[in-house]
């Protein structure tokens, strides 16, 4: 059983009240909880990880809890995307294992949620960034919550650590007008539409 023990959280907090437009009421507010863990698989190559995934997911549960309470009602949130930087003793695959931890995490704990969470990752060095892709949690063709929240840790990934994010949103872009499916619109509830 792989061990990621965390050496930093941190969660960062946006109130979007306009883009040069219109005051947006309410606001639109988005929130990123970010993990600097120590990376287990770090120097070498090895053949199976993916049973790694079922250690992170109380991680994924612990920083989706902390999401809920900085944006307040669940019921609010509408838009979420996850991330993982991985620091450069490691690969792109150790990032792969949040998947399933940082997803189906804020899926449970948001509920209904049909559409798959938005995803990137990279490796990087000490102090990189990623833009976290959003997008809206039970229509992936809603194209007002396609977004993208920037995120980093000043101080990690150290070249042994992953930076593990899950990011969540109320309200999309906040002067939205490319048209296409409105979130109001939702018919079909399969994930897409």
């Amino acid at each position: 059983m792989p061990d990621f023990p965390v050496r930093k959280i941190a969660v960062l907090f946006e109130e979007i009240r306009h883009d040069g437009g219109p005051a947006a009421e309410p606001p639109k507010r988005r929130a990123a909880a970010l993990a600097v863990v120590k990376n287990p698989f770090a120097g070498g190559y090895t053949a199976e990880l993916q049973s790694a995934m079922d250690d992170l997911k109380p991680l994924g549960l612990d920083l989706t809890e902390r999401l809920i309470a900085a944006l307040g009602d669940p019921k609010a949130i509408d838009g979420y995307g996850k991330g993982a930087i991985v620091g450069t003793a490691g690969e792109i695959e150790h990032g792969a294992l949040w998947h399933v931890p940082g997803g189906y995490a804020m899926r449970e704990k948001l509920g209904q949620a049909k559409a798959i969470v938005p995803s990137a990752m990279k490796v990087g060095a000490f102090g990189a960034h990623l833009d976290v892709p959003l997008g809206h949690i039970n229509a992936a063709y809603v194209r007002s919550h396609f977004d993208a929240m920037e995120v980093g840790i000043s101080d990690g990934p150290r070249p042994d650590e992953i930076v593990f994010v899950l990011a969540m949103a109320c309200g999309g872009r906040v002067h939205s007008r490319m048209g296409g499916l409105e979130a109001d619109a939702i018919t079909v509830w399969d994930g897409q539409r």
